[in-house]
């Protein structure tokens, strides 16, 4: 089984670039013939920054840290493919660059400060540096994702895309008390089925549109590819703190696992 395959991008080669070494697939598929019918999304999965950029003048520290990507989430999202034989589709490059789960004209989708960091390379970007971001990150991102759905519709199997992120436990000093958090837009009756899935766990604090709400200016995968095409999708975001090694990152994916089983097995 083809766990961890790559895929180029068809317009990479139409593009010149300092240093094309530097510059992976946008595409990352993780066990891309996987027999589920979840399909698994992670934006952020990668702090990746080409070196040409020079750290987009952030220190290694702040590269490292949720400004850059969503600790954690890839690891679950790999596992998490191996637990249900779904596909994955993971992003290889910092969300700094250019944010997959946001509208490519929204302000969120280059920013200019993150949190409480400013990102001083990203200010005043003529019209051409965001268009190769776009051409070389986000667009063959978006269309590998597209593809894989139309690939499914048209052979007749069913489609529910899950988005696997991460968050801060604090956030400009505010407290975030959830552990995990549930996001849909159109997909309510999947988002409260996993939902009361992990209401099970009293241990665990569960945020419904929490810390985040879905919103065309704040999101995109889960409404372009799910809601817009009447196809299930939520967004599962894991607070980092227990996301800290590999046990926790264990324990998250079978967790996930067990409660996105029985929407893999619906007739």
């Amino acid at each position: 089984m083809d766990q961890h395959d790559r895929s180029a991008g068809d317009n990479m080669d139409n593009l010149t670039a300092p240093n094309l070494s530097d510059w992976p697939d946008p595409v990352e598929w993780v066990n891309r013939s996987g027999r589920s019918p979840i399909i698994l999304l992670c934006e952020h999965a990668s702090n990746h920054i080409p070196a040409c950029y020079d750290g987009l003048g952030l220190s290694e520290a702040d590269r490292g840290r949720h400004i850059a990507w969503d600790i954690g989430a890839a690891a679950v999202t790999r596992r998490l493919s191996a637990l249900l034989d779904a596909p994955a589709v993971l992003g290889t490059y910092s969300r700094l660059l250019i944010d997959l789960n946001r509208p490519p004209d929204g302000d969120g989708s280059i920013v200019v400060l993150s949190e409480d960091t400013p990102i001083a390379a990203n200010k005043d970007l003529d019209g051409a540096e965001r268009a190769l971001r776009q051409a070389r990150i986000f667009a063959p991102y978006q269309d590998a994702v597209g593809a894989l759905v139309d690939a499914r519709i048209a052979d007749g199997s069913p489609v529910i895309l899950v988005a696997i992120h991460s968050f801060n436990p604090t956030f400009l000093d505010q407290a975030r008390p959830w552990h995990v958090g549930i996001l849909f837009g159109r997909a309510s009756m999947l988002g409260e089925r996993l939902v009361g899935r992990l209401a099970a766990d009293a241990a665990l604090h569960i945020g419904v549109n929490q810390p985040y709400s879905v919103s065309r200016q704040e999101d995109y995968a889960i409404l372009v590819h799910g809601d817009d095409r009447d196809i299930p999708a939520v967004l599962i975001e894991i607070r980092n703190d227990g996301l800290a090694d590999a046990a926790q990152v264990e324990a998250w994916a079978r967790r996930l696992a067990a409660i996105l089983a029985p929407e893999a097995s619906a007739p």
